[in-house]
């Protein structure tokens, strides 16, 4: 899995926004030669391009070193960031109110603003120091459809990544039935590093899902054992609204966020959070207060 094709979005030293593929340490930037064709990487994935531009310039020689560019978000503006809530079996059993899991995933959403991307620091808001971590698998739709049948859903997806659903965590119990707030606060969470071209069902059978704080590992577990498979989450969200290419859907995260610690741990500045996934790679951010 090692060995799959990295596509990032990214900006330079100059502000200018583009994406390319990973060659060792650098970049190749595929923007300064398709910009025209595909402006960004949502229209690379719209045409169903990833794996053949792969292909076409994987031997050329890095633009820039990967030390040179700012890490951004994959796709820059999605029209939808969709969020599974409560998908591993011990995190449901966090809320000790006696139920089994229920029959339907929990969803909310965000806003591409509340995230950042690999290497940034997450931003902790003067409103509350109850920043908490949630690494998660991040799907992203090439396909588009409306009631995508479960047996059809992983051909609608274009590529993987990596997700820290950073949440400001007294602020999800601002109201009696939604996390909306919490979970969008400027840059309070991250996506990346990069996107990983979808080709094969073992990308996301089985892999091990960890997130570490300074080094010490807070979640750990396996996408076998989610409570709501991707190819249902997908047939799920598809009923209700039109999925797009481009769409990203954050698919749930293990038990062992700080919030479920005795007293409660939260992230502060100076901190580094990793998310790692086998095949995907490490997304990791350090924290910084809101200046």
């Amino acid at each position: 899995m090692t060995s799959h094709p990295r596509f990032l979005s990214f900006s330079t030293a100059d502000g200018r926004q583009a994406y390319g593929l990973v060659s060792g340490e650098g970049v190749i930037d595929l923007s300064a030669r398709l910009g025209e064709r595909y402006p960004t990487l949502r229209e690379v994935i719209e045409a169903g391009a990833l794996v053949q531009l792969a292909q076409d310039h994987a031997d050329e020689a890095p633009d820039f070193a990967l030390s040179e560019i700012t890490f951004e978000i994959p796709i820059p503006a999605p029209e939808k960031i969709i969020c599974v809530g409560v998908n591993f079996p011990d995190r449901n059993e966090e809320y000790k109110d006696g139920q089994a899991a229920p029959a339907n995933p929990s969803l909310f959403i965000r806003f591409p603003r509340s995230f950042t991307g690999h290497g940034q620091p997450l931003i902790r808001p003067p409103e509350s120091p109850q920043l908490d971590y949630e690494g998660e698998i991040v799907i992203v739709i090439g396909k588009g459809g409306r009631r995508i049948a479960e047996q059809d859903a992983f051909n609608h997806i274009a590529a993987l990544s990596l997700c820290n659903e950073g949440t400001i965590r007294d602020w999800v119990r601002h109201a009696k039935f939604n996390v909306t707030q919490g979970k969008n606060f400027d840059r309070t969470g991250s996506i990346g590093p990069w996107l990983i071209p979808f080709t094969d069902e073992n990308q996301l059978a089985d892999i091990k899902l960890e997130t570490r704080v300074n080094g010490e590992v807070r979640q750990s577990d396996r996408t076998s054992r989610m409570i709501f498979s991707f190819r249902k989450i997908i047939n799920y969200i598809s009923t209700f609204t039109t999925l797009v290419p481009g769409d990203v859907i954050v698919c749930g995260t293990p038990t062992g966020a700080g919030a479920r610690f005795d007293p409660p741990i939260w992230l502060k500045p100076g901190d580094v959070v990793e998310v790692e996934a086998e095949g995907l790679g490490i997304l990791s951010n350090t924290i910084q207060d809101e200046a």
